[in-house]
């Protein structure tokens, strides 16, 4: 069973499947290039901004878009070549199988699971938290415990009666309060529990009324960040951009070393932390089962979806660093924070209801791409059939595993600390990313002849720079986040030994063939 780990799927295997699926093709190159803008515009614009600019790279935030933008770039052209001639749903999980082996395959497979399920959550809570700030400019409150959950509450609570400002902290909230069972303080962040819900019916429903509900929500988001850019570029004062690169704070190592840092360093460690604002543009991959003509409309999502969103990003943090000294702006709500300084109540208003949406389409993708990489790996065995692979009779959906993931997730999102869920997304994304652009490099190699209908420019540029640039910034991460990685691929292998190993359905045709 040695050569199993590394026995790879043949493309005919994925081609056969493709003809095979049940999935409905309804996704057009635009549906697809929508579904990418959704996930791309969301936390990272309206959240990640603020900390980038004040702790790592000052006014410089636009050039980490740029260096995060270029990673993301060599990633996609990567993504794109694969996509076009492996239109399957799984991305770089299926990329791996056909280049790397299962055992490489199953590791990326488990990676996105984490990359999805907790970016999910960590979408979800910030969905909750500009809920709470938009509910508020109606003068709506709720208990603390019950918008938050406990360790955040005590942390807000603690920290504000440190600073001596909890009387401002009380005016946000109708009750600083927690009920309490035998003793233990009890708190959930309800309004992110109901929202993983309320998009988990979407996506049991089908994947065309997940796709209309995201181009509602990616219209509104991409015209307000239009709004952002036009209306706040009249604010700008230069002198907050002077100067652009601060000098540098802190040193940052890969081994945990203090990570605050201005100066061409903090450039490169602000491209690590916003890049969760770019993690997206590879579900547009996952949804290849979907697409009408996956060959050529999914690498046009992909490579379409990143241009536009990096040029938006640019735009707006040299907007908002304009606006705003980058030692004044307010990390919580950073473009909202922005405009109120500036007495624009309504642009607040605007932007609060832009979030929300925002918000709610990076869910829409992110619960669809996981669901999509369940039922992929389900198919192969690794993962049990009937829980993830099973489609709806009438929706063709994969609703078992919608539901289950929808219950994880919003069980995560409802007790868990956003801080400890987003930073284990980034290094999980950069990862996949390093491994598809050596994947593909592979696959020029040991299959140089197969038909391509997009290929990778200079692949012998592109793949290496891909890996140096993702892997870059994957160092640059504390060494929390290596840790919580190397845990989480710990379970995943432990999974694959006990389970997965045994019910590979590849492994199962190839003893036939040997019988």
């Amino acid at each position: 069973m040695g050569n199993q780990l590394w026995q790879r799927k043949p493309v005919e295997h994925f081609e056969t499947e493709m003809k095979e699926s049940k999935l409905k093709r309804v996704l057009g190159k635009w549906g697809l290039t929508s579904l990418g803008v959704g996930a791309i515009i969301g936390a990272g614009i309206f959240v990640m901004t603020g900390v980038g600019a004040k702790e790592y790279a000052g006014p410089a935030l636009a050039l980490s878009f740029v260096v995060a933008g270029i990673g993301c770039t060599f990633a996609a052209l990567c993504y794109a070549e694969f996509a076009s001639f492996l239109p399957v749903e799984g991305s770089a999980y299926a990329y791996s199988y056909a280049t790397m082996g299962e055992f490489f395959a199953w590791i990326i497979g488990w990676d996105l699971i984490l990359e999805y399920g907790m970016g999910a959550s960590a979408v979800a809570v910030g969905w909750s938290g500009y809920l709470a700030k938009f509910l508020h400019l109606f003068d709506i409150k709720f208990p603390i415990w019950l918008m938050n959950d406990v360790f955040t509450a005590k942390e807000m609570i603690a920290d504000a009666t440190h600073k001596g400002t909890l009387a401002n902290l009380a005016t946000r909230y109708s009750d600083l309060g927690f009920p309490n069972i035998m003793g233990v303080d009890i708190a959930v962040n309800l309004p992110a529990l109901i929202i993983i819900w309320f998009i988990t019916a979407i996506l049991v429903r089908g994947i065309k009324q997940a796709s209309g509900t995201n181009n509602i929500m990616v219209a509104i988001k991409v015209v307000v960040v239009l709004f952002i850019i036009i209306l706040g570029a009249q604010y700008i004062n230069t002198a907050n951009w002077k100067p652009f690169i601060p000098e540098r704070g802190f040193y940052i190592d890969a081994l945990g070393g203090s990570h605050h840092a201005y100066g061409l360093l903090g450039i490169v460690a602000g491209a690590a932390y916003i890049f969760f604002a770019y993690i997206g543009f590879d579900t547009v991959s996952t949804h290849a089962g979907e697409a009408k003509n996956p060959q050529k409309d999914v690498p046009f999502g992909i490579i379409t979806s990143l241009i536009v969103c990096t040029i938006l990003y640019i735009l707006v943090a040299l907007v908002l660093t304009g606006m705003v000294n980058y030692k004044d702006i307010d990390i919580t709500a950073p473009i909202a924070a922005a405009f109120g300084s500036q007495g624009l109540s309504y642009a607040v208003f605007i932007i609060s209801i832009a979030a929300i949406a925002g918000l709610t389409s990076v869910l829409i993708v992110m619960l669809l791409g996981q669901s999509r990489v369940f039922f992929a790996i389900s198919k192969d065995g690794l993962l049990p059939k009937k829980t993830f692979g099973e489609l709806h009779p009438i929706h063709r959906t994969p609703y078992k595993a919608n539901i289950l993931i929808g219950f994880i997730v919003s069980l995560v999102s409802a007790f868990t600390p956003i801080d400890s869920i987003s930073k284990m997304v980034n290094i999980g994304t950069l990862l996949a990313f390093v491994m598809v652009c050596i994947a593909v490099w592979v696959m020029r190699k040991k299959e140089p002849t197969r038909h391509r209908p997009f290929k990778t420019p200079a692949i012998w540029l592109v793949a290496p720079l891909g890996v140096i640039f993702n892997l870059g910034m994957m160092l640059t991460l504390e060494w929390q986040n290596w840790a919580r990685l190397v845990g989480w691929l710990a379970i995943g292998m432990l999974i694959y030994f006990m389970y997965g190993k045994n019910h590979s359905v590849l492994a199962k045709l190839l003893s036939k063939e040997k019988a």
